[in-house]
């Protein structure tokens, strides 16, 4: 099992999150066929809405992989993404300032954001678990 963080806005998380699925890299392949059935996925928003959005940076949705490979669907004439399908969890947003310190895959704290130019990030099980614990309802929830 891995664990991925996806970034996306969070205007294309809410729609995934409605209609079960990811896209990754603006709807290319290469990264959702690295992602096996049972892998967790971490959404991390660094704006409201891809174009003209606010700025958010916070992680926004988590999920788990439930298909065993990328499928492709036509959305227009010029734009045929591809896709995988998650089955999401209830969590609630946390923004990713008071987690950075204690995030081992961002190795520079100064210039944090420059690891999510990739676009998906494979991190360690530990990381996952902290912001998994980060994004839970507290029990007066």
């Amino acid at each position: 099992m891995k664990y991925w963080i996806n970034v996306v806005s969070r205007d294309h998380v809410v729609d995934g999150v409605a209609q079960g699925i990811t896209q990754a890299n603006h709807g290319k392949p290469w990264a959702l066929r690295k992602m096996d059935e049972g892998d967790w996925l971490i959404f991390y928003s660094p704006k409201t809405k891809m174009q003209e959005g606010e700025p958010l940076q916070a992680f926004t949705a988590i999920g788990q992989i439930i298909d065993t490979e990328p499928f492709q669907v036509i959305v227009s004439p010029t734009f045929e993404p591809w896709r995988r399908k998650v089955r999401f969890e209830d969590t609630q947003e946390a923004p990713i300032r008071p987690l950075i310190e204690d995030l081992a895959f961002i190795e520079n704290k100064k210039q944090w954001g420059y690891r999510f130019r990739l676009g998906v990030i494979e991190i360690g099980k530990a990381d996952f678990e902290l912001i998994k614990a980060a994004m839970s309802y507290n029990k007066n929830h």
